[in-house]
């Protein structure tokens, strides 16, 4: 990202954050974020996505791994991960920026089909996380896109072009070469996928070790060491925590109440879900939620 890049994505982005908080764009998989001050730790879960900074600083823990990021890095996560996002550098006068954009798979498998991917698996590592610099290329991909913004009718026709292009600097970049890996049905990234897929789409169902493995056609040992490898963490613990964050999401949207959430997300008994939450985001579900809804 060079100096004109920054200031032109600076620029574009306060013209269209009205506020601080996480904006939608009319560009499917693209969201701008911003606020004006440093937050505390928050427990959260990624999607595969990009996260490019514009303005400011952010760390991201995964387990026991930091992340530090700033004006002209990007975090890129290629699986679906529970991690501590924290804003550490940010100020009313120049707020955090930054550009979230998801990951297609169907475009990412579209590519490799055409063989348009220079870049060798070997070169990326297995972790589910990684930070690098954005080069000019990739940035000006996204200063593109935000221009279309003020250009409504012409989203329809390039944004879907421009996205394409984004996958396509991505996935030549050494590290991004991790998304080819997980679209080799026979590489061990795409089989962690599918276990991490099934993990995802059945909370409330409980797992085995080797219920998981299987899945994956491992060893349970192999598959235990391989997925600590990925996520940085067990797979009862991302399980356990997939569950919590879920939990707080229907919480917080009023959907359900404490036990009903426990419920609904596999836990048994109340209270043993009220020891993990309190555990895991520090306070008990009813003072978190009320400390994370806002005043009115």
């Amino acid at each position: 990202m060079n100096n004109q890049q920054r200031n032109d994505l600076i620029t574009l982005m306060t013209q269209s954050c009205d506020g601080d908080g996480v904006h939608a764009t009319p560009i499917a998989g693209l969201q701008l974020i911003r606020t004006s001050h440093p937050t505390m730790p928050m427990p959260v879960a990624y999607t595969p996505s990009l996260c490019l900074v514009v303005q400011g600083e952010k760390q991201t823990l995964v387990e026991d791994k930091l992340y530090r990021y700033g004006a002209g890095e990007y975090l890129v996560v290629s699986i679906n991960l529970p991690v501590n996002g924290q804003v550490t550098q940010a100020e009313p006068q120049k707020p955090y920026l930054s550009l979230k954009i998801d990951i297609d798979f169907t475009i990412v498998s579209d590519l490799i089909a055409h063989g348009v991917i220079q870049s060798s698996p070997e070169t990326a590592d297995d972790s589910g996380a990684f930070v690098e610099q954005a080069d000019d290329e990739l940035t000006d991909v996204f200063v593109r896109l935000m221009r279309l913004i003020n250009t409504p009718d012409s989203i329809a026709f390039l944004s879907p072009l421009y996205l394409r292009e984004f996958h396509y600097r991505l996935l030549n970049t050494p590290k991004g070469a991790v998304f080819v890996k997980m679209a080799m049905p026979n590489h061990k990234l795409y089989l962690i996928a599918q276990a991490l897929r099934v993990l995802k789409d059945d909370l409330a169902q409980s797992f085995r070790v080797e219920d998981l493995a299987q899945i994956a056609g491992m060893s349970a040992s192999s598959f235990h060491h391989l997925f600590k490898e990925v996520t940085g963490m067990s797979p009862l613990q991302y399980h356990k925590r997939l569950r919590l964050l879920e939990a707080r999401r229907l919480m917080l949207t009023g959907e359900l109440d404490a036990a009903s959430a426990a419920f609904q997300v596999g836990y048994l008994s109340p209270s043993q879900f009220s020891r993990e939450y309190r555990r895991y985001f520090g306070t008990p579900p009813r003072q978190s939620i009320a400390a994370l809804q806002p005043m009115g």
